[in-house]
């Protein structure tokens, strides 16, 4: 597996009776699992998730509680019946607006429950709804009167004298002109299918089914529904209650909103229910023009740039004074308030009159102190605008934020929502008793009730492994750290063929360099004097980044005597450099040199340490081993070449809806070591979660070749390990949930088989195939105990799956907040690891990240994976700074919708370096 070729086996001809296809995940169908493009594959049975081989025992017992309370079913003999719901306006138009339906329903309940059988319900709030055993009829239609109040008030003391009456809208007056207008709509639930609920039982034995996942669908949807009746923000499965106790201020009209989540899950104690802290963002409520000013960042109304306010407020919900009524709004006024016309129709029926807006409410007695130069708040319809001063609207509360936050609001959120293990236990034990779900007559139907305790747990902490530095010893880390004082790294590299750029960093650069200099050699990193230092022109700064960094490499070229190895590169801004991403593009895809960034504010021995381990890492050295790695005395592992993959997809902010998703496959190299890796990134359409560019065949001139990710790192494994091919495969997999498993294990896992026998037909390694999850509501407690559970603490029983193979690992220190634990789950073993001697490969796997001298959250493969496609990423977004128009030529789609640009290639001089660590 030469990478030019040599001693690489021919790749198998293609049979004259098959053809080349476009696979259904490139049609934008990731959910089947497709037949490999140009390989014939015979009808196979679907891989399923591994289960549980036995519980592991090494380790230090310790009792723990967990965020799970324990659900007890009384009768499960009987059925949940599905039924569709279709909601319609008295003229057969479809209601498609949100909120509605509760109502209607609820409505429809109270007027005809006995037609109904005296029955509770499970409404999704939309087209479904269940109940406990059948309603008398299959088919059912019914006629429900609603108040037309889009609030659910009553307005009163408006200037008029008639609730609603200060709009100078004339469809919205003439509705409004009596207190209680009615709309009618007309409501068909049909019988769908049934559910038996012993599917519950059966899922608890570890026998899932479709019907298990519909039965714990609708137990979900009682969740939802009784949080709704209380008023709360539903998203998904978490609640938010509109208590001004729960709101955290993150500056620009953002709050944090603090809620929980609840959802029932299935473990080995039985069926639970999860509780767990949950946060969104909402929108400040209060007047809107407040709003404006803090949001845009301005000291004044006449500040505020409309065009950005008029994107900003589309469909929030307002509160106009003194009415109190609530509307959408769905624009601005062209005109400001003061210049914005209608045509009023007189009370004694002379006609109309145009006046402004503006006039109409002097007219009415309501005095504007500033809305007469501002545009007013249309919250009417296309043809027929409703408008409002601006200073009389208030964003009501609850009302999500669903854009990106900048990097002050994330460490503002981050900052306000720690919580101590102590008092997010109280606040758990808080929220299930104020939910008061037994009150909820439909878990009443089921029999379900919920213990009011935690569940206790039996943990096991895991002794940290050893690990070896360049001065010969091996050491423990404690408590899940460790530095290098009085230590040198174990294979520290040559820093030569350097320069620093500045890029307008204030800072004593010479110092910096003679400080980087000393630290380096007491690291044992020998690092010459640079060949320069350039500074960037004062008339550079306001130009924009691509230039600015053209500009910065015109000087390095001209000025140096060939190219550099390596660039140290100081920005003036440490979160967000728009700088960064034009650096990174020019230094890693153009010219092929390893470079660092930094924005140095406070610089020590510390600081200076750290970024020697990331330079370090990048040139090609090591900072420290596991001792079992080099030994090597790794079960499995070291005496059979295995190479180790982290995947990962990295996508856009919320608000970046359109860009492009970036996948990232690192993999380890240089076996029989398992702390060195590589990256290859690739571009994907938005959002994709699963990838499909793992195996990319193609016909060419030359005869058949593979395009896609895995292939590169096949043969970087092969040439940097002594010309071996990888016998076992282990693959961590990040970012996917359960619902995903199966694409996982028959989409991407094919691809990767399909990938090994494109280069090799003969070719048959072993795999084991690991899922992590960071994002769940499982949470660990220690008795008694206001700490967080110790590093290297691990949980296989009581609230894992009750047949998969799952376990729970806390291997870092929480050092803030409550620790979160990574939830792993095996979906296959071919390799055959002991459960011990897996939790042991992934705890070691904490410990083996070059960057920091602390264990990480999750194993380093994930970590580095993530990171290459975030740096990466950083190439789209300086494309996108570009042009807003520029052409994807040259792209590819993969999700049958508009081509995804190609990612510039990394230069083939750094790309089997670590460029992301």
């Amino acid at each position: 597996m030469d990478p030019h070729g040599e001693d690489l086996p021919p790749p198998p001809p293609i049979p004259s009776d098959v053809q080349l296809v476009q696979s259904e995940s490139d049609k934008g169908s990731p959910s089947r699992s497709p037949p490999m493009k140009g390989q014939a594959q015979p009808n196979k049975p679907k891989r399923i998730p591994a289960a549980r081989p036995g519980l592991a025992t090494r380790g230090q017992k310790i009792n723990l509680l967990s965020n799970h309370y324990r659900v007890n079913v009384k009768g499960t003999a009987d059925y949940f019946y599905h039924y569709s719901v279709l909601l319609k306006y008295e003229d057969d138009r479809a209601v498609d607006g949100k909120g509605i339906g509760r109502k209607v329903i609820d409505k429809m309940k109270q007027t005809y429950d006995s037609e109904l059988g005296n029955k509770d319900f499970a409404y999704d709030g939309e087209k479904t709804l269940f109940t406990l055993g059948p309603l008398p009829q299959n088919k059912n239609e019914f006629v429900v009167v609603l108040e037309d109040l889009p609030s659910g008030r009553t307005g009163k003391g408006s200037p008029g004298g008639n609730p609603g009456e200060d709009s100078p809208g004339g469809s919205d007056r003439k509705r409004l002109r009596k207190p209680y207008n009615t709309k009618t709509f007309k409501v068909e639930v049909n019988f769908a299918t049934k559910i038996p609920m012993s599917a519950i039982a059966q899922s608890m034995k570890g026998h899932e089914s479709e019907n298990s996942q519909e039965a714990f669908r609708v137990l979900d949807i009682i969740l939802r529904q009784h949080s709704a009746s209380q008023g709360c923000l539903l998203v998904r499965q978490s609640f938010f209650h509109n208590n001004p106790n729960n709101f955290i201020d993150l500056g620009g009209g953002v709050m944090g909103c603090r809620g929980f989540h609840s959802s029932f899950r299935t473990t080995q104690s039985g069926l639970s229910l999860n509780i767990d802290v949950s946060t969104t963002m909402i929108v400040k409520p209060g007047p809107v023009v407040d709003f404006l000013v803090v949001n845009q960042n301005v000291n004044h109304p006449s500040q505020i740039d409309w065009q950005k306010a008029k994107r900003m407020l589309k469909n929030l919900r307002i509160r106009v004074l003194p009415s109190n009524q609530e509307y959408k709004i769905v624009g601005l006024s062209d005109l400001p308030c003061g210049e914005q016309t209608f045509m009023l129709k007189q009370r004694n029926g002379e006609g109309e009159r145009e006046v402004t807006v503006s006039q109409y409410y002097k007219e009415k007695g309501t005095d504007l102190r500033y809305s007469d130069h501002c545009p007013c708040i249309n919250v009417g319809k296309p043809r027929r605008p409703t408008f409002y001063p601006i200073e009389l609207c208030h964003l009501v509360s609850l009302q999500r934020y669903t854009k990106a936050l900048n990097s002050l609001q994330r460490a503002s959120l981050v900052e306000k929502s720690r919580q101590k293990p102590q008092e997010r236990m109280q606040i758990l034990n808080d929220a299930l008793r104020r939910s008061n779900y037994d009150s909820e007559p439909m878990l009443r139907a089921c029999g379900i009730s919920i213990s009011p305790s935690f569940t206790p747990v039996d943990g096991r902490v895991l002794q940290a492994p050893k690990l070896k530095t360049g001065n010969g010893g091996d050491f423990s880390p404690r408590d899940g750290r460790w530095n290098f004082n009085n230590k040198t790294l174990i294979r520290p590299c040559h820093v030569d063929k350097w320069a620093v750029v500045n890029f307008s960093a204030r800072c004593d650069v010479r110092s910096l360099i003679r400080d980087l200099i000393r630290c380096g050699n007491m690291k044992g990193v020998k690092i010459d004097d640079p060949f320069n230092v350039f500074e960037e022109g004062r008339n550079m700064r306001g130009t924009p980044p691509n230039v600015r960094v053209d500009e910065m490499f015109e000087q390095v070229r001209t000025k140096l005597p060939g190219a550099p190895r390596f660039l140290l590169c100081l920005l003036p801004e440490r979160k967000n450099s728009d700088i960064y991403g034009p650096w990174k593009r020019k230094c890693l895809a153009d010219f092929g040199i390893v470079t660092q960034c930094l924005a140095p504010s406070k610089v020590n021995d510390q600081y200076l340490t750290n970024l020697l381990l990331k330079i370090n890492a990048k040139l090609g050295g090591m900072n420290s081993l596991l001792q079992v790695e080099d030994v090597p005395s790794i079960p499995l592992i070291s005496r059979v070449p295995t190479i180790i993959l982290g995947i990962d997809v990295s996508h856009g902010s919320p608000g970046q809806a359109d860009r492009p998703s970036i996948a990232a496959v690192v993999s380890s190299r240089q076996w029989p070591l398992i702390s060195k890796y590589r990256a290859s990134v690739h571009a994907q359409s938005a959002k994709l979660e699963m990838i499909d560019s793992l195996f990319k065949p193609k016909v060419t001139a030359d005869g058949p070749v593979d395009e896609g990710i895995i292939k590169e790192l096949l043969v970087d494994f092969y040439s940097s390990s002594g010309k071996r091919k990888p016998d076992h495969v282990i693959i961590f997999r990040d970012g996917v949930s359960e619902s995903q498993f199966s694409q996982v294990l028959n989409n991407e896992l094919d691809q990767i088989m399909a990938a090994c026998k494109f280069l090799d037909e003969n070719w048959n390694p072993k795999f084991t195939v690991i899922v992590a999850q960071k994002n769940h509501h499982t949470k660990f407690f220690i008795q008694n105990d206001p700490n967080n559970v110790p590093p290297g603490t691990v949980i296989d029983n009581k609230v894992c799956h009750p047949r998969n193979y799952d376990f729970y690992m806390c291997s870092h220190k929480g050092a803030i907040g409550t620790t979160r634990p990574t939830h792993y789950h095996v979906l296959l073993d071919q390799i055959g690891f002991t459960p011990d001697d897996l939790q042991e490969l992934v705890h070691s796997l904490s410990y083996v990240y070059q960057r920091s001298t602390t264990a990480i959250s999750v194993v380093a493969p994930i970590c580095y994976a993530h990171l290459a496609a975030t740096q990466v990423g950083q190439f789209m977004k300086f494309d996108d700074y570009q042009s807003d128009t520029s052409s994807s030529q040259g792209g590819h789609s993969s999700g049958g919708g508009a081509p995804v640009p190609e990612l510039p290639r990394l230069h083939e001089k750094v790309r089997s370096s670590m460029f992301f660590c």
